[in-house]
């Protein structure tokens, strides 16, 4: 692939920046807008009203929005066919989980158009890849939560990890503390049609981390080094209906309402006591230096690491974002707090990415931080 040949044709002051209209696609159009660089949003039929809503338009001397323009297409997938158009137009794709989730792998990797960040670390999302950021983990020795072998292995509350029989691209996601427990769960919801038998036996099992969840915002830069935008945690439905509810009325519930789903619905913001900060520098610092062994040149750009704290407040990292985040849409116009901290003014991970791609234009070094 000739990125690099594609980048020197590139006019570095008309640059545009392109996403998919989904997941945490406002924060990168809002930080871009900000930036003064134009937007563009690949835009799936029927899934285009937010976006549409917040297209720039003026009136008088009032300015509204901050996505310039919307490409609707039947299928994500059909972003694809626009590769000379995107080049003619100088665009640099930033890529968020629903890049992934609706384009395969192999063809996010091979699509000869610029993308910020290593596009080459979205693979070890997979949980089915045999190089995952479990993998990673594990060579950085980074800490993780135990993986329990087998089934039978299960002797205290541990989470099974699997997709959702139906919504595919949701969590079908269930805790058991014992074998005995594992087998009831898991007949039960493949017979309510929540899971599969075949998904069940490639699940991953590990310890259940008591503590409260932290998704971790970093954003590194081959310029100005690593930092910490912002922290933020998530609400899940099922999961925060049922903890709602009293103790007597959760023991109630029967058939598919017995069980919570942890399906993401929204974020919120969060920070963390100062005592814990050097923790995360110490982790985001050891990720990164494993990223740069192990997946050259590194990591480059927003990533988020999925945590809990445990009572003796350690840190365990339960998943990894090697790209933006879904939670920052949380630090839109306003920043991100370490971000804001560090940048002197609101600082999204948005706003984040379009200023290393003006700075990385203005010093001739886009190179640096596109794969």
């Amino acid at each position: 692939m000739e990125i690099s040949k594609i980048l020197r044709e590139y006019n570095r002051k008309n640059l545009n920046i392109a996403t998919i209209g989904s997941h945490s696609a406002l924060d990168v159009c809002d930080g871009a807008s900000e930036e003064g660089i134009k937007t563009i949003i690949f835009a799936q039929k029927g899934r285009e009203k937010p976006y549409m809503y917040y297209k720039k338009t003026k009136i008088r001397n009032y300015k509204r929005g901050c996505v310039d323009e919307i490409l609707l297409l039947d299928k994500f997938k059909d972003m694809l066919n626009f590769r000379e158009d995107l080049i003619k137009s100088n665009v640099i794709i930033v890529p968020n989980r629903a890049l992934t989730s609706y384009i395969s792998i192999d063809e996010v990797e091979n699509f000869e158009v610029p993308v910020f960040g290593n596009r080459y670390m979205l693979r070890m999302e997979e949980r089915t890849e045999k190089e995952n950021y479990y993998s990673l983990l594990e060579k950085a020795d980074l800490p993780y939560p135990k993986k329990i072998e087998s089934p039978e292995g299960i002797d205290k509350l541990c989470m099974i990890k699997l997709p959702h029989a139906k919504k595919r691209l949701e969590r079908g996601f269930f805790t058991v503390a014992s074998y005995k427990e594992y087998a009831e769960k898991s007949e039960k919801r493949i017979k309510q049609g929540i899971i599969t038998k075949e998904d069940l036996e490639k699940a991953q099992i590990e310890e259940y981390i008591i503590g409260p969840v932290f998704n971790l915002n970093f954003f590194y830069s081959p310029f100005f080094g690593l930092e910490l935008l912002g922290a933020d945690y998530r609400f899940e439905s099922g999961l925060d209906g049922h903890v709602r509810l009293p103790a007597k009325q959760q023991l109630t519930l029967a058939g598919t309402q017995e069980y919570p789903e942890y399906t993401v619905c929204g974020h919120a913001n969060a920070t963390l006591r100062e005592s814990l900060l050097e923790k995360t520098f110490v982790i985001g610092e050891k990720f990164v230096d494993a990223s740069k062994k192990f997946y050259n040149p590194g990591i480059i750009g927003p990533f988020c690491l999925q945590t809990c704290v445990d009572k003796d407040l350690n840190f365990f990292i339960y998943d990894v974002a090697p790209r933006i985040g879904g939670g920052t849409n949380i630090h839109m116009n306003v920043g991100a707090p370490y971000g804001n901290t560090m940048w002197r003014k609101p600082m999204s991970t948005g706003r984040r990415i379009a200023v290393e791609i003006k700075y990385a234009a203005e010093t001739d070094e886009l190179e640096k931080v596109v794969t």
